[in-house]
């Protein structure tokens, strides 16, 4: 059991103690200070869920750029289809109008026609009518002629009246949809206009964030990084299409190393054709930025060309990959055969499609800027085994 000197002492101690924490509670300096702290942790949780709330909202530049770029390639598709319309009106519109033209002239021709016989018909009213004349006849076989020839012409006056009426009818049917194809026209004119101005602000949009990627460090720093996470995808691919076609053609795995066979597409090293007509502005091997020194390998070369040139197979081949390809664009991918790919990137239009087979020098595709940081070019990549090669080698010298 405690002493109760001892429970006397800690209750003495505790009543002498409570005048100082009472003191240092109501301390305005205290009080203060403590309403900052809270303020200042408050503001920083705040923070800390702005920055989740920021890397949750972040795409990357490259998912950015292909969204902006099939955006561009939808509104450019519908652009077309709204040019076929207006060209389909415009056509429907002259048709109308050369048939218009058609049945005036026929329906002159039948109220010339109609204006003799009312001239003719107006005399013999002056004369009395029909009637005077057939009285006048005493045969009765020629009033009987002269009464069938009085019928033929009104039923032939009839016909022409109905000919006429018929033809005028034609003609404000046919003007009628010459009205409806014209404000057809001018309703597709309108939205030809909104749609182009959806093109040109994506465009703009596209602009801005290559811009970025040019002149600021973070910006190509994280472009550099999302590239070269694309060519890994993209070797992935590559792999992938191998052991499929390796699959189909029950073909032993490839072996290690070594030089290309001099067989096929192995014979022509120096003497392929260029897959499109333009110079090679980017080479294959390591690059070093000339502005923020990052350094990357590139496993294909740049052939600068203009927006739509033909893009054609350099060697007769099985075409195994078209599509779209984050960080390459509209991308098409033939196999030579002997283990021999080629690659070609950036493509405006994809001209064949997968399992087509290719003849030397066919048209593929055109050149565009699809996935491109730097403006129209195809991108071209020799492979073998899946192993790059370096494609100027593959080339056939220019002058």
């Amino acid at each position: 059991m405690m002493p109760w000197r001892f429970l006397y002492l800690l209750l003495a101690l505790a009543v002498l103690a409570a005048p100082a924490w009472a003191q240092k509670r109501d301390d305005p300096t205290l009080r203060q200070s403590e309403r900052t702290l809270q303020q200042t942790q408050k503001q920083l949780k705040e923070e800390r869920a702005k920055a989740a709330q920021a890397r949750q909202r972040e795409t990357s530049l490259l998912s950015e750029l292909e969204a902006i770029e099939l955006t561009l390639e939808k509104k450019r598709r519908e652009l077309e289809a709204l040019g076929r319309r207006i060209r389909k009106a415009q056509s429907e519109i002259q048709t109308l109008e050369g048939e218009i033209r058609r049945l005036e002239a026929q329906r002159a021709t039948q109220q010339e026609i109609l204006a003799r016989r009312l001239r003719a018909m107006y005399k013999l009213q002056a004369q009395g009518g029909a009637l005077p004349l057939l009285l006048a006849v005493d045969d009765p076989m020629a009033r009987a002629v002269q009464l069938r020839h009085l019928t033929t012409l009104a039923a032939v006056d009839a016909r022409l009246i109905r000919e006429y009426r018929g033809t005028s009818e034609h003609v404000a049917e046919r003007k009628g949809r010459v009205e409806e194809q014209r404000q057809e026209l001018s309703s597709l004119r309108a939205q030809v206009e909104r749609e182009r101005g959806e093109v040109d602000r994506e465009a703009a949009r596209r602009r801005v964030l290559l811009a970025k990627v040019r002149e600021e460090r973070a910006y190509h720093e994280r472009m550099v990084g999302e590239l070269s996470e694309a060519a890994k995808r993209l070797e992935a691919l590559i792999r992938d299409l191998q052991a499929r076609q390796r699959r189909v053609a029950k073909a032993p795995p490839p072996g290690k190393g070594g030089e290309p066979p001099a067989v096929g597409f192995g014979t022509l090293r120096g003497s392929l054709p260029w897959p499109t007509d333009g110079r090679i502005v980017s080479a294959f091997g390591e690059q070093v930025h000339p502005r923020f020194g990052t350094r990357t390998f590139k496993r294909g070369i740049d052939i600068e060309a203009d927006d739509g040139a033909q893009i054609t197979a350099v060697y007769a081949g099985h075409v195994v990959y078209t599509g779209w390809f984050k960080g390459y664009g509209n991308l098409i991918i033939l196999d030579h055969g002997n283990d021999f790919y080629t690659l070609y990137a950036h493509a405006a239009e994809i001209r064949v499609k997968e399992g087509d087979d290719v003849r030397p020098g066919q048209l593929i595709g055109t050149v565009g800027d699809t996935g491109s940081l730097a403006g129209p070019r195809l991108y071209f990549e020799v492979r073998y085994q899946g192993r790059p090669q370096d494609p100027a080698e593959w080339l056939r010298r220019r002058g």
